[in-house]
Order: C-alpha cells, then structure tokens, then sequence
C-alpha cells in the first residue's frame, strides 16, 4: 500500500513485499499458539513476531490464532509502526533504506529506531551511514545486538551479546544499503 507522506514530500511503500519478504527470513515460520519469548524476557509473542508493541489484539500465552489473523493482524501493525517511523524522518528516504529502518523498528519499536544514531545520519540524508549504524557502533562495535535482564545477586542490568540478533541487524545494515546510490 502506497502512501503519500506530506511532511516529506512523497510517497513510500506499507509493508512492500521485499519488507515482508526480509521480515518472514528473520522472523521465523509463523507461529500461531502464543508463546512466551525467552529473548525478550517472556514477552508474548504470536505469528511472525507480533507482540502487544505492535498490535491492538490482547496476546495471551497459549492462545491459538488462525493463519489468516495472523497475517491480517501482521500486515495492519506493520502498517502502523511504519506510519509512526515515517513520522521520525525529516527527508523522504530511499524506500530500502525505509524498510531497513521498518525491521529495526518492528524489532525494537519504533520510539528506539527514532531516537538512534541511524535516525540522525538518515534525517542529514547520509543513507549509507545509517545503514551502517543500524548494525554497527562508529566505533565498530555491535549495537542493538543485545538482551538485558536484572541481575537478582547485585541488581545490576546486564547486558548478554546474541550472535542471532547480531546477525539480523547485519542483514538490516546489507538490505537498507541496496537503497543507497552508488
């Protein structure tokens, strides 16, 4: 569904195919009984990563969801969450490099992908630093490659590397990237 965004002065593609595509590699094969996501601290988590943060259907451990809620429910939250990240850019973007920013944002919400590194280099129109950014530190190091939980011994946050996640923010970074001029 193309949709025409005033304050950037054109229009960009909800949930293109090659977003849907991207996301359904990273995501996994639908799952339709709820589960309990143990990376994401149990969140509930159903079909191809829909949780509460991205829809407006209570979620409930063990509820059975047909595939056809799945993919209705998917496709509208999409929709949504890539309004709300449309918001965040101040320059109409490459719709690659849209859709690299969307996965990001389904992944961590998109208040996290508005408030990022990536966020400043695509709103100077810098594509490819942007890209880069959703993967990487301008150190070098990995970001957004992480889960935290609280320490019960010391209350601390702590912080464990997931190769998975780092490998999926790679792919963000290569898939934005094919929306960046030569």
């Amino acid at each position: 569904m193309k949709q025409y965004f005033p304050h950037l002065g054109g229009t960009l593609v909800l949930a293109s195919a090659a977003l849907l595509g991207f996301l359904g590699t990273w995501e996994g094969k639908a799952q339709y009984t709820v589960y309990a996501d143990k990376l994401a601290g149990g969140l509930p988590t159903v079909c191809k990563g829909l949780t509460r943060h991205v829809t407006t259907t209570p979620i409930i451990v063990g509820q059975r969801w047909s595939p056809e809620q799945c993919e209705r429910e998917e496709t509208a939250a999409l929709q949504r969450v890539q309004t709300a990240l449309a918001q965040c850019f101040k320059l109409l973007p490459p719709q690659y490099v849209f859709d690299g920013a969307s996965s990001h944002a389904w992944n961590f919400g998109h208040p996290s992908t508005c408030s990022s590194q990536a966020m400043a280099s695509f709103n100077q129109g810098d594509w490819a630093t942007g890209c880069r950014r959703l993967s990487m530190s301008d150190a070098g190091r990995p970001v957004w490659s992480f889960v935290s939980h609280i320490d019960p011994a010391t209350g601390a946050k702590v912080f464990t590397f997931v190769q998975g996640l780092a490998n999926r923010r790679q792919a963000e970074t290569s898939f934005c990237r094919q929306g960046v001029p030569a």
